[in-house]
């Protein structure tokens, strides 16, 4: 601020010292040179004052959809014509950061829950069939043996009360499952706070359609609670809606539920959630080794206290937790709402010390990877890393949100070759390490100018394949995969996507509890 106010200072000496040679020269010379002269003097103070505020845009590096916000809460309470500027500038800077909605007709993606195959799944152990309702469903889960195939017929099952517990331990070499045989043909309707309570390892959940049904938000809480014991757990091709967390990850006395597997789900929530209770759809504290991969995760507005929610964060001092492959769209359908929406993180808000792995949280978390990940439409940030060290942020691609940020002295993070339509950052003596990205400079981001846009077809209609030959980097720290399981190789495009037309799927989607299956993309 204090070299904002010396540039300032500099630039207003300039146009004095303009005018007063103006003055002196224009007393010389006849009428016609002095207009000249003041029009000259004019445009280099506009010039200056013009370099002035591009100059600031950059250092202060707040991108306008952040910055509206504060000029707004800044404003109130004062009188009313200050309050009706301050509306007025919030309104015209996030209309130009904001990009246009993203359409619900968009193309089916095979990243999120897939309708099944007519092949039928194969059975590897022992199938407990005829499971018909809800009680007989709890049954079989309170007296699952290791190697259990619990296989729910279709239908619609309904709970309520009680959480359903998950406490028999199962093996590395025999799972228990739960499952439908395909996706779409069954219907979890959840009338309570935490739906499965998971505190056993090795189990499996997929194929399944569940839904929170509670009248008040506070009361669906979780789908899923993964808790203490239950390591290696895999949920894979859920259809999860309307929850505050659905799926809700910590450790309890002393252990942590580490190795898990969250892949090819599709979570949204079809209204913002009417709660003071944290809006996350992935909330894993403290525990570590997790893959989160192929889903696809939307609309998870929260409407009371601090109105700021997240896609999916992992916290609390665990470590070498990894978003892979993710499409992270903070605002599909429900969009205009108020509070901030971010993407993903690495730390999220904080933890609590008793809650962290280490009863200290002095990182949040270590050698955190976010990679290949496709993340649009956010009022917050795509990327947040709170005190995340040693952390990996690789070939992303980041459309409609505020970008990158490494925050506080404890985070730390290569970053390389992503392509954001914003920042990348650091905050708070966070320690950025930056090689080879694309960005977009502030300055045109306050002019409503956003560059990368142009290199897909109509990222609108969420149509991301390459109008022209995409930008390539040579550097390739490591073979990862993109967006749509292409293995990477040098040279390689920026961003998440090598092919977005290998996301594509030919084959309609069934509709889901009146949700068109676009909103359920999956792996």
């Amino acid at each position: 601020m204090q070299t904002f106010r010396r540039y300032k200072g500099l630039s207003l000496q300039c146009c004095q010292i303009f005018v007063s040679i103006a003055e002196k020269i224009n007393a010389f010379h006849p009428q016609p040179h002095r207009m000249k002269r003041l029009i000259l003097i004019a445009a280099v103070c506009v010039l200056s004052l013009a370099g002035l505020l591009a100059w600031a845009i950059e250092v202060i590096a707040t991108p306008p959809r952040l910055l509206s916000p504060y000029i707004v809460r800044r404003a109130l309470g004062h009188n009313p014509v200050v309050v009706s500027m301050g509306t007025w500038l919030g309104e015209y800077l996030m209309l130009v950061d904001r990009s246009s909605p993203i359409s619900s007709n968009v193309p089916h993606l095979i990243i999120g829950a897939q309708k099944e195959s007519s092949q039928l799944l194969q059975s590897t152990g022992r199938e407990i069939m005829s499971i018909y309702t809800a009680e007989d469903a709890r049954k079989a889960i309170a007296q699952a043996q290791p190697g259990d195939i619990i296989t729910l017929e279709p239908g619609t099952y309904r709970f309520n009360g009680s959480s359903i517990l998950v406490n028999r331990s199962a093996t590395e070499t025999e799972r228990i499952t739960v499952r439908a045989r395909r996706a779409g043909t069954v219907f979890l309707e959840l009338n309570v706070t935490e739906g499965f309570f998971v505190t056993a390892p090795y189990w499996t959940f997929e194929n399944l359609s569940i839904r929170g049904i509670c009248n008040i938000h506070s009361n669906c809480d979780h789908a899923f609670h993964i808790v203490g014991n239950a390591s290696h757990f895999i949920a894979r091709n859920n259809t999860i809606t309307d929850f505050n967390a659905h799926f809700k990850i910590n450790g309890s006395n002393g252990q942590f539920p580490d190795n898990g597997l969250i892949e090819g789900n599709t979570l949204f929530n079809n209204t913002v959630r009417l709660t003071d209770h944290p809006v996350t759809l992935i909330d894993l504290v403290a525990a570590s080794n997790w893959m989160i991969r192929r889903n696809w995760i939307s609309d998870f507005a929260k409407a009371y206290s601090n109105q700021i929610s997240y896609g999916a964060f992992v916290k609390g001092a665990g470590t070498g937790n990894v978003f892979e492959q993710n499409i992270v769209i903070c605002e599909h359908k429900l969009r205009g709402i108020e509070g901030q929406r971010v993407g993903l993180s690495l730390g999220g808000g904080g933890t609590g010390k008793e809650y962290c792995r280490d009863k200290r949280c002095i990182t949040e978390q270590d050698s955190g990877v976010i990679q290949s990940n496709l993340i649009s439409s956010c009022s917050d940030e795509g990327i947040y890393l709170n005190r995340a060290s040693t952390s990996k942020i690789v070939h992303n691609t980041l459309i409609d949100t505020a970008g990158i940020t490494v925050r506080f002295p404890e985070s730390s993070a290569d970053v390389e070759g992503n392509m954001v339509d914003g920042l990348i950052r650091s905050r708070d003596d966070g320690l950025l390490r930056e090689n080879d990205n694309i960005t977009t400079p502030n300055t045109f981001l306050y002019a409503g100018f956003h560059p990368t846009h142009r290199y897909f077809s109509n990222v609108h209609r969420m149509d991301f394949s390459w109008r022209t030959t995409p930008p390539m980097r040579n550097i390739l720290s490591s073979n990862t995969v993109d967006l749509c399981g292409f293995t990477r190789q040098s040279p390689t495009p920026y961003g998440a996507l090598i092919d977005f037309t290998r996301c594509q799927q030919t084959t309609k989607q069934p509709t889901l509890y009146g949700v068109s299956n676009i909103n359920m993309p999956s792996p």
